[in-house]
């Protein structure tokens, strides 16, 4: 048997840590090394972690980072590691180490940027033009006469292997028999299974296994899910990485079956002949082990591929759960409204950091209603977080006797209104300070959108959970957490009409359109840059395009002090919609 066994270490990477993430990857190598493993893969820029964004400036950084990647060079005895890290050399390279037994093989770098979106690695890399290709002798399970059989091994980084003639096409053509991709690709719905597909392609217009190896954990806005895959010559799933969870995969590969697959796939022959696939490649040939007997595996793992709804909630989960604690908090604090957006905050918050390490303060006014204060006491009681009840008449009553000289014999309008969000803000923001907790907002991206949110008031925390979660899909995780062993989420949070209650009988309908028209709107005009024609032509009224687009505009001054959050949708707000707060154009 010409097998190669395979391993793919998915692990959760923190920036800057550069010393925690060299001890990581040391553990998964000695575990690699106890199952006799050939080859196991890490995510792109392990030793950094992804993205460092401008901590790439700093030449001790840098620095740094290499001395932690030769640090792993003497821990690689009988087996090869691709570690992504930061070379330098004549400028910065996103590159990939591959260290084989007690030394330094090969560095290969990475060819295409991305500089789109979230992503900005023109601001930092230069593209590499790595031509290089690793022979690896096989390991059989008895000895035998001759030389071993070599598997060609072609190593590229991420974005490379997006693109059907990126540099995995021309390592195919010249002979890589195994893709071996490191990466960091961020989740956004949807993407996990078109990313499988594409990978599936690649597998079978190549005829060659691909092996992509990727990055879990959040990271600021970004989050990454994980879900590793190593897919056969023909696009078959061998083996399936958990999505939102550290993962070690493990497979053999016969790489004899490859070669007589490519006998029969006329294809590559033609290949050749392209002018973009005749890129000459050094060939680095890896030292010969004796051989090691193993037995062979007889299963290997393949994760289920989670619902939509599913991957959404996980992913708010391990974005809000490594938010907080990579920033060294222990705790936070939710102002508890009854409303729906806290109720779904509160419950991701109980689910990635346990219950009791949420704090959930009510602070009702004149105007809260009733079954208001009762949902929150319920949701808090059913999640069996902490709660705190704090009403805030007296200092609200405080502030418009304070400010009655001001405000004179004008009627009471949206500044009374927006008073009492900002109370609430400081009695949080309060609680913060004096017990370490940090502040989870709760708005969404519907209300983020169109400004319906209150600066210094229900805007003021550290990170804004649902910050990238349209209103109506906050209904839907709500339902979805309630189908999850047994109902916390009262129902009636979910079936009352929504309102800021900050004045008497008061209703979000009163000030925008249906959250299922807004909604539709914003998703339109946000993330696919309709114009007003194409709206109105998918059926909506003109007159309500062109208030909800006034809305967005206006309130790009808001969005810009909001705190960050994690991206689950296609064009979140921040670092991948990035527009003028003084801009003048209306479509």
């Amino acid at each position: 048997m010409t097998t190669l066994r395979l391993a793919l270490a998915q692990i959760n990477t923190t920036v800057g840590d550069i010393a925690g993430n060299a001890a990581k990857v040391l553990m998964w190598i000695e575990k690699a090394q106890a199952q006799n493993v050939d080859i196991i893969l890490f995510p792109e820029l392990t030793i950094t972690g992804y993205p460092p964004e401008d901590l790439l400036f700093k030449t001790d950084f840098i620095a740094a980072n290499r001395e932690a990647l030769e640090g792993l060079v003497a821990h690689t005895a009988g087996i090869t590691a691709v570690v992504g890290f930061v070379e330098q050399a004549d400028d910065l390279y996103n590159a990939a180490a591959v260290l084989h037994d007690g030394r330094l093989a090969g560095i290969y770098r990475k060819r295409f940027l991305p500089t789109y979106t979230v992503f900005d690695e023109d601001r930092y890399f230069a593209p590499g033009e790595s031509s290089i290709l690793f022979n690896l002798p096989l390991q059989y399970p008895s000895a035998a006469d001759g030389e071993p059989w070599r598997a060609c091994l072609g190593v590229n980084i991420c974005e490379d292997i997006w693109y059907p003639d990126g540099p995995p096409e021309a390592q195919a053509t010249a002979g890589a028999e195994i893709l071996l991709n490191i990466s960091a690709s961020p989740y956004q719905a949807g993407k996990i299974g078109a990313r499988e597909q594409m990978l599936k392609t690649r597998a079978m217009d190549n005829v060659a296994v691909v092996a992509f190896c990727n990055l879990v954990g959040g990271q600021d806005e970004l989050v990454f899910d994980g879900s590793s895959l190593i897919l056969d010559e023909r696009g078959q799933v061998l083996a399936r990485g958990k999505s939102f969870a550290e993962d070690f995969l493990l497979v053999d590969i016969n790489v004899n079956t490859i070669f007589r697959q490519r006998l029969r796939d006329p294809r590559r022959r033609k290949q050749h002949l392209t002018p973009a696939t005749t890129t000459k490649f050094e060939r680095v040939p890896l030292a010969v082990h004796p051989p090691t007997l193993r037995a062979p595996l007889t299963e290997t793992f393949k994760a289920a591929p989670l619902s939509r709804l599913e991957e959404i909630y996980q992913a708010l989960i391990v974005g809000t759960r490594d938010y907080v604690y990579k920033n060294g908090f222990g705790q936070v604090v939710i102002g508890l409204s009854g409303g729906i957006d806290s109720s779904l905050v509160a419950a991701i918050a109980a689910d990635a950091i346990g219950a009791e390490n949420v704090v959930g303060v009510s602070m009702p006014s004149r105007y809260s209603s009733e079954h208001s204060r009762d949902d929150a006491a319920e949701l808090a009681a059913n999640l069996g977080i902490q709660y705190q009840l704090v009403p805030i008449e007296a200092a609200y009553q405080a502030y418009l006797e304070m400010l009655a000289p001001s405000f004179g014999d004008l009627p009471m309008n949206v500044a009374e209104e927006n008073l009492q969000a900002r109370i609430r803000g400081n009695i949080l923001m309060g609680l913060s300070n004096k017990f370490g907790w940090l502040l989870l907002t709760t708005g969404n991206k519907s209300e983020m959108a169109v400004g319906y949110a209150t600066l210094y008031g229900d805007m003021a925390g550290g990170f804004a959970v649902i910050k990238d979660v349209w209103k109506e899909l906050v209904y839907e995780l709500c339902r979805y957490r309630n189908e999850q062993g047994g109902v916390v989420i009262p129902e009636n949070v979910i079936t009352k009409p929504p309102s800021a209650e900050l004045r008497p009988d008061q209703k979000d309908s009163d000030s925008l359109p249906p959250y299922e028209i807004l909604d539709g709107i914003l998703e339109a005009y946000v993330e696919k840059e309709y114009s007003v024609a194409e709206m109105v032509a998918a059926g909506y009224e003109a007159d309500t395009v062109y208030e909800v687009i006034r809305l967005v505009n206006r309130s790009e001054h808001k969005r810009r002090q909001a705190p960050l959050g994690p991206k689950v949708t296609t064009r979140a707000f921040g670092k991948d919609r990035r527009l003028p707060i003084t801009n003048w154009y209306m479509p």
